[in-house]
């Protein structure tokens, strides 16, 4: 089972919590136990697992990756002058696996799967697999 499905992002920089999505995909499937795979096919994106209690952990993460990779340097050489962005996807990851259990995402109290945008705003896509 794969299942394609599409974000729109408003910002340059933006951690979408996507963790209702995967529970809509889990639960339309009727899945009870296995894994699942969130997969993002973008090379300025990526899929993390984090908090989702306090929205500032978002606006910390962001602004850390800001501070570990400028968006203008004189030496990056990438025609598009995205690097940075480039950089924060690799930190982050293109999928993250996640167990599933009698039909419950297996994630802690405070974690939230997320989209994660670094060269916004695009219309973007994700794919979920169970495995």
């Amino acid at each position: 089972m794969l299942k394609k499905f599409s974000i729109k992002t408003t910002k340059r920089d933006q951690m979408i919590e996507i963790t209702r999505q995967v529970e809509e995909f889990i639960y339309e499937n009727n899945l009870m136990d296995g894994a699942l795979i969130v997969y993002c096919p973008h090379t300025t994106a990526g899929i993390t697992i984090n908090e989702n209690a306090d929205p500032d952990v978002k606006t910390d993460m962001i602004r850390r990756f800001d501070e570990l990779f400028p968006w203008h340097l004189e030496q990056d050489r990438h025609m598009e002058g995205n690097t940075a962005a480039h950089m924060k996807a690799c930190t982050v990851g293109a999928s993250q696996h996640i167990i599933v259990t009698d039909g419950q995402l297996l994630l802690g109290t405070w974690q939230g799967i997320y989209f994660c945008e670094f060269d916004g705003p695009r219309t973007r896509s994700f794919y979920v697999k169970m495995v």
